[in-house]
C-alpha cells in the first residue's frame, strides 16, 4: 500500500534529483531523449532517476497529472515563483494522499474478501474428493505415499522438502527449487502444518490444503500470499529429530512417587462429511 508519506517522498525525489543536475548540459540537451541519445552520465542519471520516479508514480497514475508535476519540478529548478503557497501544496498533498490510502484499503479489503469466498468454495469443492480427508480443524489432507515409523510430536523438529501454491497454482515458495531441505520445529509452524506434520511418518508425502485460518488469516505474508488466502502444499517428511528427553525429577522428600509425564500425542484425523469416511 502506498502512503501518503511515500507519496510526498516521491516528489520530494523528483525535485532533489532535478536540481542535482548540471543546468548546463540541460540548456543543451533537447527535452525528449532516445534511448540512443543516453550518452552522457548525466543523460543517464537524469533518465535513471526519472524512470524511477515514474515507476512509483505509476501506482498513483490515476490521481497524479504528469504533464504538472514535469511542470513543477522545472519550475522549482528555474527558480521561479511558486503557483501555489506552501499551505496550499500542503494541504492538497495531503488531501490526495489520504484519499488515495483509503482506496487502496477499500481495494484491499475487497481482495482480502475474494480470497476469502473464493477459498472456502474450493476447499468445499475439494473435500468432496474421495481421496481427501478433512480433520475437525478443517484442515483437509491427501495421502500421496504412506510412510513407516514414530509420528513427530510438538517438541520434535523435522525435515522436509514442500512446495506451496495458492490456489490458482502460483508457487510462493518452495525447498525443491533451493535445492535444500528445510528443518523446522513441529510447534513453530502455521498451525495447518503443526495438524499435518503429526499425521505423516517418516517417509511419507503428503498434499495439505489449509484453509486462512490455519495459515496467515487476515494479515497474509508479504507480497506473495495475499489475506484470507488458501494454501497448498506437497510435503515430504525426510526425517524426525526427537526433542531431547526431559530428565525425570528427583523424588520429593516424603518418597511419595511423582504422578506420570503427559506425553504430547499426534493429532488424529478426524472426518468432516463425505470426506473423511
Amino acid at each position: 500500500m502506498l502512503k501518503p508519506t511515500r507519496v510526498l517522498l516521491v516528489c520530494a525525489c523528483a525535485m532533489l534529483a532535478v536540481a542535482c543536475k548540471n543546468p548546463a548540459a540541460d540548456k543543451s540537451d533537447s527535452n525528449t531523449k532516445s534511448p540512443a541519445d543516453l550518452q552522457t552520465d548525466a543523460q543517464k542519471f537524469g533518465y535513471s532517476v526519472g524512470y524511477e520516479i515514474g515507476k512509483n508514480l505509476a501506482q498513483v497514475k490515476d490521481d497524479v497529472d504528469v504533464a504538472s508535476v514535469e511542470a513543477g519540478i522545472s519550475e522549482a529548478v528555474a527558480g521561479k515563483t511558486a503557483r501555489l503557497t506552501d499551505k496550499e501544496m500542503q494541504d492538497i498533498k495531503t488531501s490526495v494522499g489520504r484519499e488515495i490510502q483509503q482506496k487502496q484499503m477499500a481495494a484491499r479489503a475487497a481482495a482480502a474478501q475474494k480470497a476469502k469466498d473464493d477459498g472456502a468454495k474450493f476447499l468445499a469443492d475439494n473435500g468432496k474428493r474421495p481421496e481427501v480427508k478433512t480433520t475437525a480443524s478443517g484442515l483437509q489432507y491427501e495421502v500421496t505415499t504412506e510412510g513407516k515409523g514414530d509420528h513427530p510430536t510438538l517438541k520434535d523438529k523435522v525435515t522436509v522438502n514442500y512446495k506451496g501454491t495458492l490456489t490458482d497454482g502460483t508457487v510462493f515458495d518452495s525447498s525443491y527449487d533451493r535445492g535444500q531441505p528445510a528443518t523446522l520445529p513441529v510447534g513453530g509452524v502455521i498451525p495447518g502444518w503443526t495438524e499435518g506434520l503429526q499425521l505423516m511418518s517418516p517417509g511419507s508425502k503428503y498434499k495439505f490444503y489449509i484453509p486462512s485460518n490455519l495459515a496467515y488469516g487476515e494479515r497474509g505474508a508479504g507480497q506473495k500470499i495475499p489475506p484470507n488466502s488458501t494454501l497448498v502444499f506437497e510435503v515430504e517428511l525426510l526425517s524426525v529429530e526427537a526433542a531431547p528427553a526431559t530428565p525425570a525429577p528427583a523424588a520429593p522428600a516424603t518418597g511419595k512417587p511423582l504422578p506420570p509425564t503427559t506425553t504430547i500425542k499426534p493429532v488424529p484425523p478426524a472426518s468432516s462429511g463425505t470426506a473423511g469416511k
